[in-house]
This record gives structure tokens, C-alpha cells and sequence, in this order.
């Protein structure tokens, strides 16, 4: 482009110059940068910058173009903006004009998302035969997610709307950035180790396939692999998808409708309960009815006689089971009465009284209280004490002999 051959110029000629070069020079150009300042406009346009570590760049996207997306921009987001750089005469600043948007790195973490999932698979994490059925009533669930984000405030409204008995344990998790995966790992394990729940929810609301990374990474899938509660993965819109997905026991396609699923309707219990109840009744009524029928062939007199046959037999075996019982109770008391007198008579036998009744007598030494075998110790004039059969003797030693 040549520019006019002239000195001065006004600030809508120069203004109008710098644009017709950048569009004539830059008619069509990718950009990649990270969003920030995002502003959506009443008239469904978008305004925001993309920047790096050096630069700023101001950027538009009409709405014409924005129901295109297949994702919602927000600040932080890294994408790739193709466009037309354009400069705004009235504000005198430049703008890329976006035609089309798309997230910087998604096929790098489509392929890296993949390679982990084979991996995974390999190790039969996601096998079919490893899934737990969910409780049918639980009173206990635990939701790992943001306490602050909109997937619980879904699921608190759906609990309250279906069954306010249920008692809800949150264990609270980043759902995104460094580190979320491994804390988010941790709480699913600690709800393990503490039987915290009967069910454990991972939730969390929509976002970029770079924001649900987290809930893809081998620490959250090996936590919800190895756990003995029936895990729930609520992870992001219906159309989104994590390896936590695969893992998991069951998969809900949005937190609310996870929270359906552990949660029974008042109502759908109520028409249960009536649908049981009835059917019990009709049973009943069914069995008292053939009862009756089977009564009825029988008179009171008839059902006495009949009892009477049935009790007869056993009243017999009653009446002989008692007279042997007597007569075995006689026969061991007899034995036992006779072995009872051998032994008193063998205990009398042995008595020192009876030893004594024949003639014999024990001598004790009064000084040293021991009984006495022989002479030896015992000194003229000792006291000595003599038991006889009946009554006793106290005499003085006048001779000892050998």
C-alpha cells in the first residue's frame, strides 16, 4: 500500500489508512492467547481480550457467529480465534474480528485422554463385572465436589424436593486447576476408609474438556476403581465426558439427575407402598378364604376326635418315657445309697478314734505340741498329754526307755 504524498493528515485519514493496511494486510489470521476481560453484550455479542505473557490483543465475536460454539468462553480460557484484524475509527484501537473459536490444545489432550483410557482399560478398571449396584434406598450419601459451585446447589434442590430425610455428607473438592485430581482422589478414599456414605456422588457443573481434566486423571480413577461404596459420576453436561465415567459404578448425565437416582420420590413411594399394601391384602384374603373353605368340612366334634388320634401316640410315649424315668431314678438311688454306707464305713475304718476305741492312744508333748513316736527329745519330768478313746490324761515323765 502507498501512502498519500502529503505532510499533514487529518486523524480520520490516518485512522482510515491504518485500518485499510492492517485489513489488506492481515485479511485472515489465527491468534492464540488466553481470554480475559470477557464481556457479553445485551445484543448477544461478545467482547473480551486475548493475551500472553507480553501482549494484549482486543477481540469481538458477533452473535451470529457465537451459535456456532460448541462451548461457553470464560476468563482464563485458552483458545485459537481466526479472523480479520480490524481497527475501530471512533475509539481509534484495533480488534480482531473472530469468525471462529476453538480451544488451544484440545486435540493434544483428545489424544493424551485416549492413550490414558486404553491404558486404564488394560488394567480392567472399566470392566462391566466390576460395577456395584446402587442401594435402592440409601440414608447416607456423600457428594465430593465444590462447595461453592452450581452442581450442589442442583442436587440440594432436588434432595429437598424428593426426600429431606436423606442425610447428605459434602466433601469438599477443587473440580479444576493443579491438584484438584488428587485432592478430589483423596476424598473419594476417605469416604472409604470412615464408611461415610452409602453412595458417593462426584460431581460437577459444565465446562471446557481442559477443565474437566481432574476428574480424567489415574489417581481419581484408581480411587473410584478400588472403592467399596458405589461411586456416581456426574461430571459435566450429557455431552461430556471423563475416564471418572468409565470407572464409576453408574453415570449420571447431569448432578440433578444423579441426584435423582439416590434419592426416592415421596410419591413413588407412596404409589409403591399402596401397590404392595393392596397386594398383601388380596393375599390374605385369598388364604383366609381357603382356610375357611378347608374348615368348613370338619364339625367341632370331628376336629376333637381328630385331635384326639394325633395326641393319643404321644401321650403313651409321655406315660412310658415317665414310668422309665421313675424307675431309673429308684434303681440309681439304691446304687447310690450303697456306695454311700461302703464309704462312710471305710472312713470310720480309718478314724484315729476309731484306732483309739481298741485300745491305742496319742502322747503329745506339752512344750513342743508335737505327738511323740519315741523317747527322743523328751526329758525327765516333761509334761506330756494323753488322748484316749474318751477323755485324756496329763502325767510327768519319771523314766525314759529306749
Amino acid at each position: 500500500m502507498t501512502l498519500p504524498a502529503q505532510r499533514s493528515f487529518s486523524v480520520s485519514q490516518i485512522t482510515g489508512l491504518i485500518k485499510d493496511l492492517l485489513e489488506q494486510t492481515l485479511p485472515n489470521v489465527t491468534v492464540e492467547g488466553e481470554i480475559s476481560n470477557f464481556r457479553p453484550s445485551s445484543a448477544g455479542h461478545c467482547y473480551f481480550s486475548l493475551k500472553d505473557e507480553a501482549a494484549l490483543l482486543s477481540a469481538v465475536m458477533f452473535r451470529g457467529r457465537l451459535v456456532s460454539l460448541s462451548f461457553q468462553l470464560a476468563d482464563g480460557m485458552k483458545v485459537k480465534a481466526t479472523g480479520n484484524i480490524s481497527v475501530y475509527p471512533k475509539r481509534g484501537n484495533y480488534q480482531l474480528i473472530c469468525e471462529s473459536l476453538e480451544q488451544s490444545g484440545e486435540g493434544e489432550i483428545l489424544a493424551m485422554l485416549e492413550k490414558r483410557k486404553q491404558k486404564l482399560a488394560a488394567m480392567g478398571l472399566f470392566e462391566p463385572s466390576r460395577k456395584k449396584p446402587l442401594p435402592l434406598f440409601p440414608s447416607r450419601v456423600a457428594v465430593v465436589t465444590s462447595p461453592t459451585g452450581a452442581a450442589i446447589r442442583d442436587i440440594l434442590r432436588v434432595l429437598s424436593r424428593r426426600n429431606a430425610g436423606l442425610n447428605l455428607v459434602i466433601l469438599p473438592a477443587p473440580v479444576q486447576g493443579e491438584g484438584a485430581g488428587e485432592l478430589i482422589a483423596r476424598r473419594i478414599r476417605t469416604a472409604n476408609e470412615f464408611a461415610m456414605a452409602e453412595v458417593i456422588i462426584l460431581s460437577r457443573g459444565g465446562g471446557s474438556l481442559e477443565d474437566l481434566l481432574p476428574f480424567s486423571e489415574e489417581a481419581v480413577v484408581m480411587a473410584i476403581a478400588d472403592s467399596r461404596i458405589p461411586v456416581i459420576s456426574a461430571v459435566g453436561h450429557e455431552i461430556d465426558f471423563t475416564l471418572a465415567d468409565f470407572a464409576a459404578d453408574v453415570r449420571a448425565p447431569t448432578p440433578s439427575a444423579a441426584a435423582e437416582m439416590v434419592s426416592a420420590s415421596r410419591l413413588e413411594l407412596a404409589r409403591s407402598l399402596g401397590t404392595i399394601r393392596e397386594s398383601l391384602r388380596e393375599a390374605l384374603l385369598g388364604r383366609l378364604e381357603r382356610l375357611r373353605l378347608r374348615l368348613a368340612q370338619f364339625t367341632p366334634e370331628g376336629l376333637e376326635r381328630h385331635l384326639r388320634f394325633f395326641l393319643q401316640p404321644t401321650l403313651l410315649r409321655v406315660d412310658d418315657a415317665r414310668q422309665e424315668l421313675a424307675g431309673g431314678l429308684d434303681a440309681l438311688l439304691v446304687e447310690r445309697r450303697h456306695r454311700l454306707q461302703l464309704l462312710s464305713e471305710a472312713v470310720q475304718a480309718a478314724s484315729p478314734l476309731a484306732i483309739l476305741s481298741r485300745g491305742y492312744a496319742v502322747v503329745v508333748a506339752e512344750r513342743t505340741g508335737k505327738a511323740l513316736l519315741s523317747p527322743a527329745g523328751v526329758h525327765t519330768e516333761d509334761l506330756l498329754r494323753i488322748r484316749l478313746h474318751r477323755g485324756g490324761l496329763r502325767a510327768a515323765v519319771k523314766e525314759k526307755q529306749a
